[in-house]
């Protein structure tokens, strides 16, 4: 090097492929010498320098490799290797040749490397000449990281549009708008389900709606719609063959980075047997709670007279069993009443309890109600025992009552234990000493019914729908001194 600085001769390499914006690595593939030295010295200023001859080293990760004339020659396969590896990252090999071998370069070297520095040369040139060599890699690194990611997001795009058009429901994107928003995107389960594909394109999903879709329901949707907030309905549709069928419907808005809602979400769902399982329900519990409740009474009134008129025995039997039938129908026709009453309720803030101020007076009613029975309520002192789940005192007095009826001993004995187990749940134990619960009352809540083994205490059906509804536990066990404990464990709030 010249002008205050020294000219370097003859060098070998520099090595180093660090992440984008990390340390840079140079190699200098050359014999200890002073153009090593000085090589080294120019460019440790700006770089991590690193010597060697070690052909394995060309293996590591660096950002230049820098060899001499003699060195090259030796490692020449290894470097097209090298590159190949790195492929498609560039990376910069440089050759440095001195006065006396630059005739001898050959036009094929530069298929080996990326630049031939002739020796002598300033430092700043050198330092210059390498800088944009790694400046070049450094892009290279950028781009290709840019890359990757951008696979990445476009093999994340795709699998969650594979995702959303093999999905089970119907799935479709609308645009924002005023009066309209018209479908950008519709699935496959939307096809399925309506009938309707592409030509959907453009239209708002109000052309699934026709003359009995639900007025209101419609409003319902508007009112979302307007007010950019999620919305679930039931609503009754139109098929594209003008079949109609319920739709589970729900949307639910999509915004962009500054709040502003762009688009509509909407999932549909053919709820079609559901609706129809539901009227049906609706129906039969009319018919069961009002029909016959009415026609129990008739039959029970009759019987009543037709007992003061008669006075042989055998009739006055048979209008005993006709009287108890009656009231075991009409008793059957209350608890499906109270089954519907409670799991119909939807929870709020008003179904929140405590259990420690509702239970003492649970347990004095049937202290009064059953003045032989022996109650026993076991709380703790310190805690309210809050809980918000639908139906929760239906069921203990629905265990508690079941548990005094069911005993025939004279004094029948029941306790009623309540704790926190852990943060967030309680659970509610109600043990006595009756003769326990047959087995096949309780097997057919993890087996299901039918029709030779089925429950005939709906009781039992209520205390475990309410804290299944709940997300908790039921269980019910038999103490080897007997009786019956059954346990209901019920998040604070589900």
């Amino acid at each position: 090097m010249g002008s205050g600085s020294e000219d370097i001769r003859a060098g070998p390499s520099l090595d180093r492929a660090a992440e984008p914006g990390g340390e840079r690595r140079i190699l200098l593939f050359m014999r200890p010498g002073r153009d090593r030295e000085l090589l080294t010295e120019t460019l440790s200023d700006r770089y991590r320098v690193e010597t060697t001859t070690d052909v394995g080293t060309l293996e590591s990760t660096f950002d230049c490799c820098v060899f001499d004339t003699d060195e090259f020659s030796r490692v020449a396969g290894t470097v097209q290797s090298r590159r190949e590896l790195s492929a498609p990252v560039f990376l910069p090999f440089v050759l440095l040749v001195g006065d006396e071998a630059t005739e001898r370069v050959a036009e094929s070297v530069w298929e080996y490397v990326d630049d031939v520095i002739e020796l002598p040369v300033k430092r700043a040139a050198l330092a210059s000449r390498i800088d944009n060599l790694v400046q070049r890699r450094q892009t290279s690194l950028r781009l290709a990281e840019r890359e990757r990611k951008l696979e990445e997001t476009v093999d994340d795009l795709q699998l969650k549009e594979r995702a959303m058009d093999e999905a089970p429901v119907g799935i479709t994107l609308a645009e924002s708008g005023v009066e309209n928003n018209p479908l950008v995107y519709t699935n496959a389960g939307f096809e399925e389900i309506t009938g309707y594909a592409s030509e959907a394109f453009g239209e708002d999903c109000r052309f699934l709606q026709g003359p009995e879709t639900s007025a209101e329901t419609k409003a319902t949707i508007r009112e979302a719609l307007d007010t950019e907030r999620p919305v679930s309905v039931d609503i009754l549709n139109y098929r594209a063959n003008d079949q109609t069928f319920w739709n589970g419907l729900t949307i639910a808005p999509l915004r962009d980075d500054d709040g502003a809602v762009t688009h509509y979400v909407g999932f549909q769902t053919d709820i079609t047997d559901r609706k129809i399982r539901e009227r049906r329900l609706e129906v039969m519990n009319r018919v069961l709670n009002h029909n016959l409740r009415n026609k129990m009474n008739l039959i029970e009134g009759h019987a009543e007279l037709l007992r003061q008129d008669i006075d042989d025995e055998d009739a006055l039997e048979s209008l005993e069993v006709i009287a108890e039938t009656t009231a075991g129908l009409m008793s059957i026709a209350e608890s499906v009443r109270k089954v519907d009453y409670t799991l119909s309720t939807a929870a709020s803030t008003d179904t929140a309890v405590e259990l420690n101020e509702r239970l003492p007076e649970l347990v004095s009613r049937f202290t009064d109600q059953y003045p032989d029975a022996n109650i026993e309520l076991s709380l703790p002192d310190d805690d309210p025992l809050e809980v918000n789940v639908v139906g929760v005192m239906t069921a203990i007095r629905e265990g508690i009552e079941n548990a005094i009826k069911h005993n025939d001993a004279p004094t029948p004995r029941v306790e009623v234990r309540v704790r926190r187990p852990s943060e967030g749940w309680t659970r509610i134990e109600i043990e006595d000493d009756g003769p326990g619960i047959p087995d096949r009352e309780t097997e057919v809540l993890s087996e299901g019914e039918t029709a030779l083994n089925h429950a005939d205490r709906l009781g039992i059906w209520l205390m475990y729908w309410v804290v299944n509804k709940a997300g908790g536990s039921f269980s019910v066990a038999t103490p080897d001194s007997g009786g019956t404990v059954v346990r209901l464990l019920v998040p604070v709030a589900p």
